[in-house]
């Protein structure tokens, strides 16, 4: 495992009042909705990434891009079964 840490991002997709959520697959929290995401790769904006993530999880293109908000969340690493 790295020691270095990432930086994850979570993307809220809102288009006419509606909240885009999907289902994990194949991820922590298998079975859970959540926002589109990832981590951030290295010399990528947080806005780039938002772009990339939402494109690789949904196929969707987005615009309009603006920043939320952050956390400082420290997770240990998941033993893998």
């Amino acid at each position: 495992m790295s020691e270095r840490p990432k930086v994850g991002v979570g993307v809220i997709v809102i288009k006419d009042g509606k909240i885009l959520l999907g289902k994990r697959k194949n991820a922590h929290g298998e079975g859970a909705w959540s926002f589109p995401g990832g981590h951030l790769e290295f010399n990528e904006s947080w806005e780039d990434c938002a772009s990339r993530e939402t494109m690789e999880e949904t196929g969707m293109v987005i615009k309009n891009i603006r920043f939320g908000t952050a956390t400082n969340d420290i997770f240990q690493a998941e033993e893998k079964q």
